[in-house]
């Protein structure tokens, strides 16, 4: 692969790792912020109680942490390491 396709690439998957994170805290205040208000609208709506609904919240932050990880920074950083060795 081309040096500065690497570049690219390294560059466009780390900027889209930190606009995930960005989306992500924006999300988790967002969640957290309105919480008592999105509980008696889900529980209205779709009959789950507040503590399925918690484990779902859960659940939702967990993966999308490992999709920010795996999907973005390591391809990132693995691409780092290939630019840094072809200089």
């Amino acid at each position: 692969m081309e040096h500065d396709k690497i570049i690219f690439f390294r560059n466009f998957l780390f900027r889209a790792f930190i606009i995930g994170v960005a989306f992500a805290l924006f999300y988790f205040f967002i969640t957290y912020a309105f919480w008592n208000t999105w509980v008696s609208w889900v529980s209205s709506f779709f009959k789950v109680d507040e503590k399925e609904l918690r484990r779902l919240a859960l659940v939702f932050f967990m993966i999308l942490r490992i999709v920010l990880v795996f999907l973005f920074l390591v391809p990132a950083l693995a691409l780092h390491w290939m630019a840094r060795k072809k200089q």
